[in-house]
């Protein structure tokens, strides 16, 4: 009886379930961070039925303990729900409550600190595939907090890739070109059109992914993919740095801070554009941050946050007449909406923005998306330009699903850098 009762709630839990991927439904949610355990530049993926572990992070402003709970749901390579029940992938219970929390101390700002370390033994992923983490208040699903997503994975196929330089002459210094080849011996694939999804990730950004990809070729078990224009990336050039391990030593990107008795706000100094620069190669996280501090010892509870303001200088310091500028990297979490939209300041000739941010040293651009284009597809060509040489991180994502299945598995990902991806390097 039991077991029938919970039936439709379980049905009622994924069909109910139309949450954007990395997006954030509570106000007080500030930092959300989910990551390889112990590393917080690593992308948060883990081996089935492997002891790899995630660490999660997040900030609550209105600095009281309150009881947050977590879930993940199983979704298929688009990142819609799989038709599915949860006892289909998940083993044990369905969520779990975070209990690791803690008040910040010497901060100016005050907030709560919760931190989990996840998949828990009763609490498990039992399928490969894509999965939301969904963090939510009370043990109620629909009090959502916050999203995040994460990889569940399986070495069902080989894949073999390098980095070109594209054959088309219109692209063939500012763009970056994947070639590949996939082995399917391990599977059992009589329908590859239908069976086998690709995604490639650029620095393991979904709002640029390349998706819908088809062989160019399929023999036996072997699907290549060598188009001329299908693959090729803007390679754009290395992501602005803006470090802010300390508000009290000004790194030479901020131009001047204004101490407030319980607030901070850091002005950094205005961007150029880009696009006639020259390259040059310098170390950067490809649009990543990273929490950490030099002023004290914990990094997480103990940090302040400010007010950045951060301010763009187009040609001419001139306002673009058909397009709209946005701040992007992970601290936006890529996101295109009116809190990472620039406004422009005829006064000054620049476009402005500012964000909450927690101390740490960050990665961002600036992009331009036609106010035309309801894709809201992001370039590169007017802020920051696009070279061949620039160093970027590409992870190409295999897709399988079952001639009777209901999800998506997902059964390899073969990861290349551009600097040491190219034939010859």
């Amino acid at each position: 009886m039991k077991f029938l009762l919970l039936i439709p709630v379980c049905i009622l839990f994924i069909s109910g379930f139309a949450q954007t991927p990395d997006a954030i439904y509570s106000a007080s949610i500030v930092t959300p961070q989910l990551y390889s355990y112990g590393n917080q530049l690593g992308y948060p993926v883990i081996q089935l039925n492997s002891k790899d572990r995630l660490e999660l992070r997040f900030d609550d402003l209105d600095a009281d303990v309150k009881n947050y709970y977590y879930t993940f749901q199983l979704c298929d390579a688009d990142w819609t729900p799989a038709q599915i029940s949860e006892f289909d992938f998940i083993r044990g219970f369905s969520q779990g409550r975070i209990n690791n929390y803690r008040n910040s101390s010497i901060a100016l700002t005050s907030y709560t600190h919760y931190h989990l370390v996840f998949p828990e033994p009763n609490c498990m992923p039992i399928r490969s595939g894509n999965y939301l983490l969904k963090v939510f208040l009370d043990g109620d699903t629909s009090k959502l907090a916050f999203t995040r997503r994460f990889l569940v994975a399986e070495n069902s196929v080989n894949i073999t890739a390098q980095i070109l330089q594209p054959f088309n002459p219109e692209v063939t210094r500012t763009h970056q070109k994947l070639q590949f080849t996939i082995n399917t011996r391990a599977l059992d694939v009589s329908d590859p059109s239908r069976q086998i999804k690709v995604i490639i990730l650029q620095n393991n950004r979904w709002d640029n992914a390349i998706q819908n990809i088809r062989p160019s070729f399929y023999s036996a078990n072997t699907l290549q993919y060598n188009s001329d224009d299908d693959y090729n990336f803007p390679a754009g050039k290395e992501w602005r740095w803006l470090d802010l391990q300390s508000f009290r030593y000004q790194t030479d990107r901020v131009q001047h801070a204004d101490y407030f008795k319980n607030a901070t706000a850091i002005f950094v100094a205005p961007d150029a554009d880009r696009t006639q620069q020259p390259y040059f190669y310098y170390k950067d996280y490809n649009g990543l941050y990273y929490i950490q501090t030099t002023d004290i010892n914990n990094a997480f509870w103990q940090m302040d946050y400010a007010t950045v303001h951060f301010s763009f200088k187009p040609p001419g310091n001139m306002p673009f007449e058909d397009k709209d500028v946005y701040l992007l990297g992970r601290l936006t979490d890529y996101a295109l909406n009116d809190s990472t939209r620039m406004v422009f300041n005829p006064s000054r000739g620049v476009y402005e923005s500012s964000l909450f941010l927690k101390q740490g040293y960050y990665n961002y651009c600036y992009v331009t998306v036609n106010k035309s284009d309801p894709a809201k597809s992001v370039s590169f060509e007017f802020t920051e330009g696009n070279n061949i040489e620039t160093e970027n991180d590409y992870s190409i994502l295999v897709y399988y699903r079952q001639l009777s299945g209901r999800a998506d598995q997902l059964v390899g990902i073969a990861k290349l850098n551009s600097l040491n991806g190219r034939p010859g390097q």
